[in-house]
């Protein structure tokens, strides 16, 4: 391990001397944010190299006497709920600027596909409240059968399985205790229609994490932990309730209203129908 740190130190020395960093920290969080984005390759070119999620933050190390054959990795040792942090980013970002850090984050750690909705893009043919509450920030698909054998693709394909997992996002700047309820019911009337539906925030306020828990209960709406200094440490700190079905009702609404769902919509029909996803078509934010 160590004759790997002296070949690569020269490397670090002069990235670090690189004038955008203003201090050490900062540094740090690019090699953290590096590390992150790059993990499955790490963990695949080195299999002594290990990693806990949880708790945050995630935790590497090198073990030169174990080998994690590029799929086995400890259990994450558990934490009592009530010991478990709330994560409040440094870094007070908006939501516009939370966009690009969830799908991030999203589409390199869940293996999601990703479009932006744009509410401005709507037609509002039932009035100026008429589609309050009705677009979700992002959604995403996840090509569950992407590497299923084309025999089983097949079958499922004319028995009307389940091909995809549809997502849908609603991002907050931050939840408190004076907009976590109506936070949480927006997510709940614009993301309810998807298999599953997140409500994201870059701060969560501890006085509000056993709300979230009554009401992710309830509704079965998860919470994402948004972090917009390192996106690749973000984590689902409630996990969604999954349904089998979407409602496809809601999905017709917000298509007519709405061209960017609508060209969601068409990316998802065109991978129904051939099997195929071209990545350039998808994790974009137009401006």
């Amino acid at each position: 391990m160590q004759s790997k740190l002296q070949k690569h130190t020269p490397k670090i020395t002069k990235k670090k001397a690189n004038p955008r960093f203003e201090d050490d920290n900062a540094f740090i969080q690019q090699i953290v944010a590096e590390i992150g984005a790059k993990r499955k390759l790490i963990l695949k070119k080195d299999l002594h190299i290990f990693y806990k999620d949880k708790p945050r933050p995630r935790r590497y190390w090198y073990d030169p006497d174990n080998i994690n054959n590029g799929i086995t990795f400890p259990e994450p040792e558990t934490i009592e709920d009530d010991d478990k942090p709330v994560f409040v980013s440094k870094n007070r970002v908006t939501e516009h600027d939370s966009y690009p850090l969830l799908i991030d984050y999203l589409k390199n750690e869940q293996g999601l596909y990703c479009q932006r909705i744009d509410e401005k893009r709507s037609k509002n043919s039932y009035g100026s409240s008429g589609n309050q509450w009705l677009h979700p920030d992002i959604v995403a698909i996840k090509p569950i059968d992407k590497d299923w054998n084309d025999l089983i693709r097949t079958c499922v394909r004319h028995g009307a399985g389940q091909r995809v997992s549809i997502r849908s996002f609603e991002v907050k700047k931050e939840l408190n205790g004076s907009n976590v309820r109506k936070s949480f019911f927006q997510t709940v009337s614009n993301s309810s229609w998807a298999n599953e539906g997140y409500l994201v925030a870059a701060s969560i306020t501890n006085q509000v994490e056993q709300e979230l828990r009554m009401l992710s209960a309830l509704h079965g709406i998860g919470v994402i932990l948004l972090n917009s200094e390192n996106p690749s440490e973000s984590e689902i700190f409630l996990p969604a309730k999954t349904k089998a079905n979407v409602d496809w009702q809601s999905v017709d609404r917000i298509t007519r209203e709405n061209e960017d769902f609508k060209d969601f919509i068409e990316l998802v029909s065109t991978y129904y129908q051939t099997g195929r996803i071209r990545k350039k078509d998808w994790n974009k934010i137009k401006r």
